[in-house]
């Protein structure tokens, strides 16, 4: 037996003719930008969220391996808005081997480059296909860089 289902269901219609619902106070209609995993996307742009930011900011510097751990957790998340970032980590990350914690100046100096990278990190766009443009890689012993230019 066929069933006849009526004319197709075009948006809100369709979920329910689906049985999917959404949550209102999750949604945002008619919106130039939304957040989505701790960024902000817009038309051709992707940034930090400012929450993320501030966050970094204040950090304190980690007194335990845990407390690095989150650290570079968040951090790491960044990577991509973060020139050399694995080079600038990499005191920090040494830190995390076995028997090797033991905070120095060198770590220090490593922290706070991080956070003034993370806080003042470009917008990402892409790039404008019609223009000429460049890509920019760096490689060394520490780590492998690439920035599109």
């Amino acid at each position: 037996m066929v069933r006849a289902l009526g004319p197709p269901q075009r948006g809100f219609g369709l979920l329910r003719q689906h049985q999917l619902f959404f949550k209102k106070r999750k949604c945002s209609f008619g919106t130039d930008q939304v957040e989505y995993l701790g960024h902000i996307i817009s038309k051709c742009i992707v940034s930090m969220d400012k929450t993320k930011v501030k966050s970094v900011a204040t950090w304190p510097i980690p007194v335990s391996i845990k407390e690095l751990r989150g650290f570079l957790g968040l951090s790491g998340y960044y990577r991509r808005f973060i020139k050399n970032y694995g080079v600038i980590a990499r005191p920090l990350t040494n830190l995390l081997k076995k028997d090797a914690w033991g905070w120095c100046e060198q770590a220090t100096v490593a922290f706070e480059l991080l956070k003034q990278a993370l806080c003042s990190a470009p917008i990402l766009t892409l790039p404008n296909f019609s223009l000429e443009f460049y890509v920019d890689t760096d490689t060394s012993s520490y780590g492998v860089a690439a920035v599109v230019q």
